[in-house]
């Protein structure tokens, strides 16, 4: 009798979301348990921010898209209406402002000094990081990171000064070789 290999495919490819996931979550747990006055506690709180920030980044630019933004799949193809198709090309940013947004009108209607307006109010940074970034990279490049190597034509340099350390398979993790 063959077993299903569904369950463990599903975990193989989305265990990093599913990871950043349960980071999440049992920050939130610790962060429920804590003293939000205490320094672990206030590290709980931030720590939410900074790892909701890294979920939203990790789940988001999988399934949406950022027209020339280097960080972003790219559509496919066109869509027949205008407005249907610049919603596609921006759905990332799209996203980002939306719920932006709610998470301003969250922070707003909270107490400042309550357990959980500065977690919230370091959501809202952290989004307006987020956003940022998927702007920024649209039209600005770092020397020697992979994907200004991809827009100068420079393939050489990015085959043989990357490295990845330990040989982790995360094109992410790619770091240059003097660094290594």
């Amino acid at each position: 009798m063959k077993r299903s290999r569904r369950p463990k495919q599903f975990l193989q490819k989305h265990s990093l979301s599913l990871a950043a996931l349960g980071v999440v979550v049992l920050l939130i747990l610790l962060y429920c348990r804590s003293n939000p006055a205490t320094h672990i506690g206030s590290f709980f709180g931030n720590a939410i921010a900074d790892w909701t920030g890294v979920l939203v980044t990790v789940v988001m630019t999988k399934h949406l898209y950022e027209k020339g933004s280097t960080e972003s799949k790219q559509p496919k193809g066109k869509v027949r209406s205008a407005a249907t198709e610049f919603q596609r090309e921006h759905s990332l940013t799209l996203f980002l402002v939306v719920t932006g947004i709610a998470w301003v009108v969250a922070f707003r209607a909270m107490n400042l000094s309550g357990r959980w307006g500065q977690v919230v109010g370091n959501i809202v940074s952290e989004w307006t990081q987020i956003l940022g970034l998927v702007l920024m990279t649209k039209r600005l490049i770092e020397v020697g990171s992979k994907h200004a190597d991809r827009r100068s034509g420079n393939q050489l340099y990015g085959t043989l000064h990357s490295a990845r350390p330990y040989g982790s398979p995360n094109p992410a993790c790619e770091l240059p070789m003097r660094w290594v």
